[in-house]
């Protein structure tokens, strides 16, 4: 496997970097964040109209192009502009699952990614789930023309940000069997859903979300009906590939300011960066940045390969992801003293986002057993 990228992918980095650099600085996110929750447009447009980003891995037919490599080189650049806008839950997490499932609706919701206005979120956990989605228990009962969905849904990353919402819900049999689940594609603003939107450690907004009778028509079901589980485990295996990449550029930009701080602060009449116990300490950082971006290009290289590869190559990366996080983000803001969790230090505000990229998508312990179960 090639663990080098092309002179096309480091083309497209330059002008990721660039735009972020234009429109994504630090200043503009806590800005827009605490101006009741809300994206930078300017921003969202950008990626749409100057870089063509929102296009990244999505079908030929929907105006797509690039693949898992593109998606690595800009989740990373996202990671190191510690972007809070909805990319991957929109552009990696739910696209793919249109694209595999297919209809009408579907393709018509993919057409309009490219162009910036549709911006997706998953709703799947709910309340008493843990991390096998064959729990899922919230109900889709038949009608005439469709179903009815009934229950609540937990923690819907920028839901409040989405124009349309994926929601899995057991059309038949009962928690815990690996048939009848099924994914729904609703329109956000539609009639019974309800949002009790939060922030997220990261400042990040997410929702609880009540469905009272909302009605589902056969037009929105993603796939074929009861097999949705299978969508689900690609669902997350996508998602940890681009939190992985995600995390490579995060922590890379923690490691960097680190690295600054060390080199500017002194003690004793000398740079701390000078001890050989803090150089061995970045030393460390180091290392584990760059198992992480190993990890991370071997989970997207894997993508679209046999499903146990795939999800192997998720698990490993999420394990490894989960571990640099709290190495890294703890030594970064102990090395930085106090200072390193004020509001107005920026590195404070990464170690949030690392720390909620660490137990994203199940903890490690999840991932351990996966891996070790699709090993043998």
């Amino acid at each position: 496997m090639d663990f080098e990228l092309g002179a096309d992918q480091e083309r497209f980095r330059e002008v990721v970097a660039r735009l972020f650099a234009d429109h994504g600085d630090f200043e503009s996110r806590q800005h827009a964040l605490r101006q009741d929750g809300g994206m930078r447009q300017r921003l969202w447009q950008a990626l749409a109209s100057e870089a063509g980003a929102l296009a990244i891995g999505l079908p030929e037919a929907a105006g797509g192009y690039g693949g898992p490599l593109e998606q690595l080189v800009l989740m990373e650049e996202a990671g190191r502009a510690l972007l809070s806008e909805p990319l991957a839950e929109t552009l990696f997490q739910c696209a793919p699952l249109l694209a595999i499932g297919g209809g009408a609706r579907a393709e018509d919701v993919l057409a309009q990614i490219p162009g910036g206005g549709v911006r997706l979120a998953m709703a799947h956990d709910e309340p008493g789930l843990g991390d096998e989605f064959a729990g899922i228990a919230m109900p889709a009962s038949p009608v005439a023309d469709g179903w009815v969905l009934q229950g609540q849904k937990r923690l819907v990353v920028t839901a409040p940000w989405a124009s349309h919402i994926i929601v899995a819900a057991r059309t038949s049999g009962k928690p815990g069997d690996a048939d009848g689940l099924s994914l729904f594609l609703l329109d956000a603003a539609q009639a019974g859903i309800h949002l009790d939107p939060y922030a997220m450690l990261d400042e990040r907004p997410a929702a609880d979300i009540r469905f009272d009778s909302v009605p589902a028509g056969r037009e929105s079901l993603i796939g074929e009906e009861g097999r949705g589980l299978p969508l689900l485990e690609a669902w997350r295996d996508r998602a940890i590939a681009a939190a992985a990449a995600e995390a490579t550029g995060l922590l890379g930009r923690l490691l960097e300011d680190t690295v600054e701080h060390a080199r500017a602060r002194q003690q004793f009449g000398q740079p701390i960066g000078n001890f050989q116990a803090i150089q061995h300490r970045l030393v460390d950082m180091h290392l584990r940045v760059e198992l992480v971006r190993s990890a991370s290009l071997l989970a997207c290289q894997s993508l679209d390969g046999p499903d146990d590869a795939r999800s192997r190559a998720a698990s490993a990366a999420k394990v490894t992801m989960a571990e640099a996080c709290r190495f890294i983000g703890q030594n970064a803001v102990q090395l930085h003293g106090a200072m390193g969790m004020t509001d107005e230090l920026r590195i404070g505000h990464y170690f949030k986002r690392a720390t909620v990229l660490e137990y994203g998508f199940g903890p490690a312990r999840f991932h351990r057993r996966r891996h070790a179960r699709l090993t043998t």
